[in-house]
């Protein structure tokens, strides 16, 4: 065997080694997740034959593990530069405004609590029987959530309860155009502010900034309730009665209330790597772009779509004009940013496509409508 092969060989086995580590570290760090979740997972299958308990059960974990892994888009960057709060004054804000955003949408539609996101064709039909592998998709997002996977919450959960592969497509495309708008958003945004950004985020905030970061902070939040709340409401009667409502709104609020006390838990760490996103006035820019598009897409059409691939594309763009407006001497250290910038975007792209696949895999699994659609294209 020649010395290129040995070498070839040899650094194949290192990155093998690393990665059996890697597992091994994550599997000794998180021992006591790990029996939680083996536990969600043995109730889901001895709950599953039962409807209405199956109902509850999967819409508890997906509220949890839903806002739990979106909460890098919208309360991210809130608890990001927020850190000197006491986190149950940042709870008792962004739960009330949960509540009021679900209210308003279950008195105007009709008991409906998704603002009509799950009339959507291949949507609009409750749950009459669930099967494991669709109470196990929450169980999914709660370990890619630990692994700080940006996953899309829409693809995961939805995914499962659409019967038609044609509404599946009309989410993604929605989807992919909110990823490349984001990005190409974010680039022209940061690149304009770039030097006055950077002049103006010079020493300490102003007071005042902490008041506009909380404005833009609740409005993004209830925009995106206004999208998202078709993720956890999937489980349920698409018209809720009273003590429904008041069972979804109060477990979801005293779920934000364990988040926060948490500090947004491991994913947050996507949004602490970000450039300057603890300063209150780059979180607050951040915020007030994100809720403009998020917006125009709720205007747009009633089609559900991933927030979560608007927020990375968002997120992406924003690193990458951060990077090419750095003045430097040395070309070389442009190149060093640029290249940060598009590992960091394509880092969380990768990440967000494995919960994309995972989702379709499941969606093919679960419903034959789905699979016949797929099928007859191919015949």
């Amino acid at each position: 065997m020649s010395p290129k092969k040995n070498l070839d060989q040899n650094i194949n086995q290192d990155k093998l080694s690393k990665k059996a580590y890697s597992l091994f570290d994550f599997t000794k760090k998180e021992k006591p997740f790990l029996i939680v979740i083996c536990v969600l997972i043995s109730i889901a299958g001895i709950i599953t034959p039962y409807t209405y308990a199956a109902m509850w059960f999967g819409f508890g974990l997906a509220a949890y593990s839903a806002i739990a892994n979106d909460s890098i888009q919208t309360i991210g960057t809130f608890i990001a530069s927020n850190q000197h709060k006491k986190w149950y004054w940042l709870w008792l804000f962004m739960g009330l405004i949960f509540v009021a955003t679900v209210t308003y949408s279950w008195i105007t539609y009709g008991g409906d609590v998704s603002y009509e996101r799950l009339t959507t064709k291949g949507l609009e039909k409750a749950p009459e029987s669930f099967v494991f592998l669709q109470l196990a998709a929450p169980i999914v997002l709660l370990i890619m959530t630990r692994m700080r996977m940006p996953v899309s919450t829409t693809f995961l959960l939805l995914n499962v309860f659409t019967y038609q592969a044609g509404t599946i497509l009309s989410v993604m495309e929605k989807s992919l155009s909110g990823y490349f708008l984001a990005f190409f958003i974010a680039i022209i945004v940061w690149f304009a502010l770039e030097k006055l950004v950077k002049n103006y985020l010079k020493g300490k905030p102003a007071p005042y900034w902490i008041y506009f970061q909380w404005i833009t902070s609740g409005t993004l939040w209830a925009v995106w309730i206004m999208q998202d709340a078709a993720n956890i409401a999937v489980f349920l009667p698409r018209q809720l009665d009273v003590w429904e409502f008041v069972a979804y709104a109060g477990f979801v609020f005293l779920g934000l209330g364990f988040l926060f006390y948490m500090k947004g838990d491991k994913i947050q760490g996507i949004v602490n790597e970000k450039s300057n996103v603890t300063d209150v006035r780059a979180a607050t820019i951040v915020d007030l772009v994100y809720a403009i598009i998020l917006f125009y897409f709720k205007l747009y059409n009633s089609v559900p779509m991933s927030t979560t691939w608007v927020f990375i594309g968002l997120l992406g763009g924003r690193e990458l004009a951060i990077a090419l407006g750095k003045e430097m001497g040395d070309s070389k250290d442009r190149k060093k940013w640029v290249r940060r910038a598009l590992k960091l975007a394509k880092n969380d792209a990768v990440k967000a496509m494995i919960g994309l696949l995972v989702s379709l895999v499941l969606a093919v699994i679960i419903n034959e409508g789905v699979r016949n659609e797929i099928l007859d294209y191919f015949r």
